[in-house]
């Protein structure tokens, strides 16, 4: 196959995955528990009249929900994408550099201790707590002779990932009222966010997004492995703090938004790759575009599993994602 005809069949792709995303999104927008005609959806979206209950439900509620959905689920994606490149770990996720686990952490706290319940609030602690375990992740991995490498940046992850969790726990065990006022962000959802937390984190995943596919080039000169990355003349230790901070900017503000939701950055990046190549300039669409798909289908899906209640949409990428997992899992390895 040629350049040309690969290049091709890579856009191809892509205008497919854009089309099958408006397809779940506009099945999320109609569907659930009280189910509307398109008609009733293209009238909400393009001729909007706040007095038609259906309308107004729909323009507030269920259209929101869907963009939060794609959203989180590209970031996510992305996220993975350049963590798996960065640690040349195809398991690597955003829990590998402690966001999910250090964002629980700081919202358990700020909620159980402090008592903060505005949701507006805890989206920024949230972010916060994301900051605080990828930094710690980064400085402990950092440590020692020979600097950053990948085999200390999963160790560091994994060990500050299980603390996180066990001074979560601690809080929870020591006041089990607190429980119920931040379970809704604990199992990973997109029910019930508001429409202002994409306002307040999106221009952050966005700009990632946007960083992340300008660094496309070096990520695959990275990807080759750390001495081949040096002899290339890349400055490794200033991209891969470029690359920390994106990921930052994209895992944290999806768990600000949805909660610790797993199982996306790993699954995704690898069905990019298998679609596209290795390419990051390719990769790293296909990531945002799936993961979106890949969302919006679970929280689709999460409405009709025990309708009419729902299920929370980590548990439906926990579905989705744990096979897959085993299954890298049996063959991938992880390089010093």
């Amino acid at each position: 196959m040629t350049a040309r005809s690969k290049h091709a069949w890579r856009l191809a792709g892509l205008a497919a995955g854009c089309a099958a995303l408006l397809l779940a999104m506009a099945a999320s927008i109609l569907l659930g528990v009280e189910s509307y005609r398109p008609s009733i959806g293209w009238a909400a979206a393009f001729h909007y009249d706040e007095t038609v209950m259906e309308q107004m439900i729909i323009r507030t509620t269920r259209m929101p929900r869907a963009f939060l959905a794609a959203a989180v689920g590209a970031g996510l994606a992305v996220a993975g994408a350049l963590m798996q490149a960065l640690t040349r770990n195809p398991l690597a996720s955003p829990g590998t550099l402690g966001v999910n686990a250090g964002a629980s952490f700081v919202v358990v706290l700020a909620s159980v201790v402090f008592s903060v319940t505005s949701m507006q609030a805890l989206m920024w602690l949230s972010f916060c707590g994301a900051a605080l375990g990828a930094i710690a992740v980064y400085l402990l991995g950092s440590l020692g002779r020979g600097g950053l490498s990948p085999m200390k940046l999963v160790l560091a992850g994994a060990a500050l990932t299980a603390l996180f969790s066990s001074f979560t726990q601690g809080i929870l065990a020591l006041d089990k009222q607190g429980l119920g006022s931040v379970l809704f962000w604990l199992t990973g959802t997109i029910a019930g966010r508001e429409p202002d937390m994409l306002i307040v984190a999106g221009p952050y995943m966005a700009l990632g997004g946007a960083a992340a596919w300008l660094l496309s080039r070096q990520l695959d000169v990275l990807a080759m492995g750390e001495e081949t990355a040096r002899g290339l003349g890349q400055r490794t230790a200033w991209l891969k703090a470029g690359i920390g901070l994106i990921v930052l900017a994209l895992a944290g503000g999806a768990v600000s938004i949805a909660g610790p939701i797993g199982f996306i950055g790993v699954v995704v990046p690898h069905m990019a790759r298998f679609l596209a190549g290795l390419e990051h300039r390719w990769v790293l669409p296909y990531c945002a575009v799936l993961g979106a798909v890949l969302l919006v289908a679970a929280d689709l899906a999460a409405r009709f599993l025990m309708m009419p209640e729902e299920v929370p949409v980590g548990v439906m990428t926990a579905l989705i994602g744990v096979p897959f997992f085993i299954y890298i899992a049996r063959r991938g390895t992880v390089r010093s």
